[in-house]
């Protein structure tokens, strides 16, 4: 199944054969308090910077987050995207908790947009599944619901199909949706890994979607993140994902390493052409 996000004019192609697609992540609030001292005084440029570094790392597509206490997000995502599209070809993850401002930023973004994220709630399917019709978006549907979110595989593929079949009613095409597992910190919950990692192949084998996910959060609060998140991520990826939301100059290499091994690049070209760019 295929995926594609569009910039301005530049297409992303998210399969699930691969070769794997890294959304970087770095334009987000979460401990950059430059990002958000930026912004509170209407400069863009740390925003810039952010972009022009991950893409030159090899993020793929840009995840977007400028949310922050007291940031008006209706006015700052749009105004965000705007910028980021005059400055960088380049799709972009549109990423708030706030439906109003996903729809803001939708209205001025050019090309094919991916929304982070809908979930198993009626309210947040109700929400944003129009929005996402209406504009021509992509999604990422969360494994959780009113229910929260549960330690069983076997139920969070059943919030993955509630997604995709209500995604479908409302006129969402299959590989418009992008799924997201969840997951969680193994400091906090010995076999948090496994039953991501369980329900990855479970989605991968008996839905067929591609499958994304927050690439360094299974590491929280533990030493060499980089090392166990780079373990986690390659076993990620021989399950079925497909486009981790990471930092790419922490995880390309990897990445390219595991695609090589996959089968995924012909006579190791894309790796060598990593490795030669970065020297």
């Amino acid at each position: 199944m295929q995926t594609i996000l569009k910039g301005k004019t530049k297409e992303v192609i998210i399969n699930t054969g691969g070769p794997v697609v890294i959304i970087g992540e770095c334009i987000n609030p979460t401990r950059r308090k430059k990002l958000v001292s930026t912004l509170q005084e209407g400069s863009f440029d740390y925003v810039l910077e952010l972009a022009e570094s991950q893409i030159k790392a090899g993020a793929d597509v840009l995840d977007v987050n400028v949310g922050f206490p007291g940031v008006d997000d209706v006015m700052l995502l749009p105004e965000t995207v705007k910028v980021l599209q005059s400055h960088f070809d380049v799709p972009l993850c549109l990423d708030s908790p706030n439906p109003e401002a996903i729809e803001a930023a939708l209205k001025v973004a050019a090309g094919k947009c991916l929304i982070n994220s809908v979930n198993g709630e009626e309210a947040s399917m109700k929400s944003l599944l129009p929005v996402a019709r209406e504009y021509g978006a992509a999604i990422i549907g969360l494994c959780m619901d009113e229910e929260g979110i549960t330690h069983d595989p076997e139920k969070r593929l059943a919030v993955a199909e509630k997604i995709i079949s209500r995604a479908g009613s409302e006129g969402i095409k299959p590989e418009d949706i992008i799924i997201d597992p969840l997951a969680m910190a193994v400091s906090a919950d010995p076999k948090a890994c496994m039953v991501t990692l369980e329900t990855i192949r479970l989605v991968h084998n008996k839905l067929g979607h591609n499958i994304t996910q927050g690439a360094s959060n299974i590491s929280f609060g533990l030493p060499d993140r980089e090392s166990l998140n780079a373990a986690y991520m390659a076993m990620s990826i021989f399950n079925g994902l497909t486009c981790p939301i990471a930092n790419p100059e922490k995880i390309t290499a990897m990445v390219r390493a595991a695609d090589l091994v996959l089968g995924r690049d012909d006579f190791a070209v894309r790796f060598v052409e990593y490795f030669q760019s970065r020297q």
